[in-house]
């Protein structure tokens, strides 16, 4: 629900970077130089289906290339227009300079319900795209690599995979023009699932910090915390399985399309996903309370509220009565600037888009490299890491047998040491490590300076600083 007087996304996010820049001491011109967004592409082509030749509406956005490639996701949405696509490309920069991934920020979106059409369909609209922004360099392993984003995914990722490579047939990077490819396709094991392990590490690395805890009404760590999910598509399901599985939490709370599922002792996530797999919304699910008006759910009393769909659900309209202490936003922009003060005075404490998103993004960048080099990862050294750890395990073993009763080895701890990593412990451990880092250096701001009251602002001034950094570096 929109209000009159509420900004729109572009706008938010424009006066979230505004809020940041006025605390540094930028150049204006590099200051309008770091807002601006450098160039939008809009393309309209035909495609001939069920007998007629339906036009069609693409953009993608360059936001900045103070780093090359570009990166950014391509959303199938019918709400697609230029403003959301440019504002999400801003986005995306200054979330990879957050998290250290070396792009630029970029985004696409075609103005399309992929529901309407069939998987041959789709195909043929996804090819034609591909050709249109491919030939003019907006997919290209060296200057813009797009990823999977809303309605789109790893079969729509191969599509354009496979496009541009039957136009550029002698690239040998040819696969790394696109990153959320299917794994034989030459995609990443734990792709799919990053941006909802992201947001997982983006929480264990907040409960990790006291003070920040204790800022947020909160105690303890994460398990028994009680948390409602708004959204269960790729990123809110990921999320909630992981936090619930791993972690110990209690999802009370799941929010669709559809109306929403309540539960105080906690929802089965696994179910509710089949159920909404097979069933199309969670309407009918018997395991639970059903409510209707599923944004009402938003106001539930519970900790950890997790806005994983789309943009704008927390507004004007209905900030004021948030129970939750601690807000993660797992989606883009899910609340817009109006409501972000509203919070932010209530005490609210927010951990943003720019930062908890960014798994995905991340992810994409190991995926990137992994097509560069040509190898997956883990390939050269991990059994020679078993090797050596198989060195050790037999000095314990010697040690056992020479000890006799007085000493032995914890059954368990042979098979786990002996295991050299693979791909997708590789990947997680990257992660877990940038999420960490990331994290870091926002507190570090919050906690620093009197002039910055939340991570929001922190995260802004954070990658606004390391693009800055970037543009001066290259004589601009």
């Amino acid at each position: 629900m929109s209000l009159t007087n509420e900004p729109s996304f572009r706008e938010s996010v424009e006066l979230m970077f505004n809020r940041a820049a006025s605390l540094m001491n930028l150049p204006s011109g590099l200051e309008e130089k770091i807002r601006v967004c450098n160039a939008t592409y809009t393309v309209r082509f035909g495609v001939r289906l069920r007998g007629e030749i339906k036009t069609f509406t693409g953009y993608r956005s360059v936001h900045s290339e103070h780093m090359e490639p570009v990166k950014g996701g391509i959303r199938y949405a019918v709400a697609v227009d230029q403003d959301e696509v440019e504002a999400l490309a801003a986005l995306m920069t200054f979330k990879c300079a957050l998290v250290e991934t070396p792009f630029g920020g970029s985004k696409g979106g075609l103005c399309i319900n992929p529901r309407e059409y069939e998987e041959h369909e789709l195909e043929l609209i996804t090819r034609r795209f591909a050709y249109e922004l491919a030939k003019r360099d907006l997919i290209n392993p060296s200057q813009n690599v797009p990823a999977p984003d809303m309605g789109t995914g790893e079969r729509e990722m191969a599509w354009i995979a496979d496009q541009y490579a039957r136009m550029n047939t002698t690239d040998i990077n040819a696969r790394a023009c696109v990153t959320g490819k299917p794994p034989h396709a030459g995609g990443i094991a734990g792709r799919v699932e990053a941006t909802g392990r992201g947001v997982q590490y983006a929480l264990r690395e907040f409960f990790r910090h006291p003070e920040d805890i204790k800022i947020a009404k909160l105690d303890g760590k994460l398990k028994d915390k009680r948390v409602v999910v708004q959204g269960l598509g790729n990123v809110g399901y990921h999320a909630a399985k992981f936090l619930s599985e791993e972690d110990g939490s209690k999802i009370i709370g799941i929010i669709e399309r559809d109306g929403a599922l309540f539960d105080e002792k906690g929802l089965d996530v696994e179910a509710v996903h089949q159920w909404i797999a097979g069933h199309g919304g969670v309407k009918g699910f018997a395991d639970a309370q059903y409510v209707e008006d599923g944004t009402e759910l938003l106001e539930v009393d519970c900790d950890i509220l997790i806005p994983a769909a789309l943009e704008g659900v927390i507004n004007l309209s209905n900030a004021d009565r948030i129970k939750a202490p601690l807000i993660i936003e797992a989606a883009n922009g899910p609340i817009t600037s109006g409501a972000d003060k509203v919070l932010r005075d209530m005490g609210t404490v927010i951990i943003p888009d720019l930062y908890a998103n960014a798994g995905g993004v991340t992810v994409s960048y190991f995926e990137w490299v992994k097509n560069l080099s040509h190898i997956r990862f883990g390939r050269m050294q991990r059994r020679q890491e078993e090797a050596r750890h198989q060195l050790v395990v037999d000095e314990l073993e010697r040690l056992d047998r020479y000890l006799g009763d007085a000493w032995s080895m914890t059954p368990a701890f042979k098979d786990k040491y002996l295991r050299g990593a693979d791909e997708l412990e590789l990947v997680r451990s990257g992660l877990d490590d940038t999420m960490r880092t990331a994290y870091q250096a926002m507190r570090e701001v919050w906690h620093s300076r009197e002039d910055v009251d939340d991570l929001r602002m922190a995260a802004y001034i954070v990658a606004i600083d390391r693009v800055s950094a970037s543009y001066r570096a290259k004589g601009l």
